[in-house]
């Protein structure tokens, strides 16, 4: 684990000579008045630290004449020292052995050292930066997000059918009285030439008993005159009052059966069918939407429980947050993505990731903090303080949150009364 005890820089940009004890664990924050050299002392520190990268490109103090030094000690016991226009390196560990910048590449992360440069990155980036620190982790999530996307969007397809089949089915009217099958005109002429044709019988039968009655009445009257016919007018007697009983059998319980309603019913077959294609068609978009429903509800669940997964794997994976999670390929904080995130939560977010990716280094540069209220600076001070970390940052101020106040090149002598969180500032020399 690696922090900054004390560096010492001269003649490098803005800065002519300036000495600094960051506090160990905690915020530093180095104010001053634009073109004092505030920045200078982070881009010397990134010089030093990350190399040649980080030079500037006219690294000498304008009207100087001796060279950059530039000289950090480390809490692990190494001292880097650049000198020169060129940057000449030199590394030494505590029991004098030299080494180089391989050394410094280890436990120094290029974030660390340019901080803003991940805060500037888009929310894929970021989040990319963070699922690298788990193995194995950003696959596993990007798989389990394509399969929820593919669901959420079948399911919303699905969705937009079952309202359509649904809004359909609401709008088709529902006549109560014809049901939902169709009327058949010719099944309806048959039964009405059926029941015509019964009431034809029944009407036979009712003649044929006129016949037969009046049959009885001419024999009668004819058997006071053929009296010598008496015998076999008797006879035919018998047999007609034999008929007539038959007969009378036949017609007492006869009811005739009226055809008015399936004439009515033949007259008005077109509109009743209309009726019932509508109670159809309304019945079928019903079951229709009814089916969606059940779909869009299994998408759902299928939605959750891959929710619930992603959550799952979160949870076990070792990330540099507790309340650190990425929803739908983007990372969140407390439940808000990084552009709801407040300001230290945003210092806090990408400092964890930073340390994360790379743990021996326990310490961040962060430059132009003057976009910062001073309650965000004592929460990102409280939080660097509990987590063991140290972070130097630049302010456009003169105020009491700067423990150091560079002035010209040099550190301005400061009031004694220490800010809402202590530090240990030191001085020009």
């Amino acid at each position: 684990m690696v922090k900054i005890n004390k560096l010492e820089i001269e003649n490098v940009k803005r800065v002519k000579a300036v000495q600094i004890e960051p506090t160990a664990n905690g915020l530093t924050v180095v104010g001053g008045r634009n073109g004092q050299g505030k920045t200078s002392i982070l881009d010397s520190i990134a010089w030093a630290l990350g190399g040649n990268a980080y030079k500037p490109s006219n690294p000498l103090r304008e009207g100087s004449v001796v060279p950059p030094v530039i000289k950090i000690q480390l809490d692990n016991g190494l001292i880097v020292e650049r000198k020169g226009e060129d940057g000449k390196l030199k590394v030494t560990d505590p029991s004098g052995k030299k080494a180089g910048q391989n050394l410094l590449n280890s436990f120094v992360e290029q974030f660390a050292i340019n901080l803003p440069k991940f805060m500037e990155m888009n929310a894929k980036e970021k989040t990319k930066a963070l699922l690298n620190t788990v193995d194995g982790l950003g696959e596993k999530l990007f798989q389990i997000e394509q399969e929820e996307l593919e669901i959420y969007n079948k399911r919303r397809t699905v969705g937009q059918i079952r309202d359509q089949k649904k809004h359909f089915a609401e709008e088709q009217p529902f006549f109560k009285e014809v049901g939902n099958e169709l009327v058949s005109a010719s099944e309806l002429i048959k039964e009405q030439q059926e029941i015509l044709a019964k009431n034809g019988e029944n009407q036979r039968k009712r003649d044929n008993l006129d016949n037969l009655q009046a049959r009885k009445v001419f024999a009668e009257n004819k058997k006071a005159e053929l009296e010598a016919q008496l015998k076999e007018l008797n006879l035919n007697l018998e047999q007609l009052n034999s008929d007539i009983e038959i007969a009378n059998r036949d017609v007492i319980d006869l009811i005739d059966e009226s055809t008015e309603e399936l004439e009515r019913s033949i007259e008005n077959i077109e509109e009743i069918n209309r009726k019932v294609r509508a109670n159809q068609d309304r019945e079928r978009a019903e079951k229709d939407a009814e089916e969606y429903k059940n779909q869009y509800e299994d998408l759902t669940n299928s939605i959750e429980e891959l929710r619930k997964q992603k959550i799952e794997l979160l949870n076990g994976a070792n990330l540099p947050l507790e309340e650190l999670s990425v929803d739908n390929g983007v990372i969140t904080y407390k439940g808000q993505p990084w552009d709801n995130m407040s300001g230290s939560e945003q210092l806090i977010v990408a400092t964890a990731i930073v340390r994360k990716i790379n743990p021996q280094c326990e310490f961040v540069l962060v430059d132009k903090l003057e976009q910062m209220d001073l309650e965000t600076l004592v929460d990102f001070g409280n939080w660097l303080k509990n987590n063991n970390l140290q972070a130097i940052a630049t302010r456009v101020s003169t105020g009491e949150e700067c423990q150091i106040i560079i002035e010209d090149g040099y550190v301005k002598n400061k009031k004694t009364e220490a800010p809402s969180w202590e530090n240990n500032v030191g001085g020009s020399f």
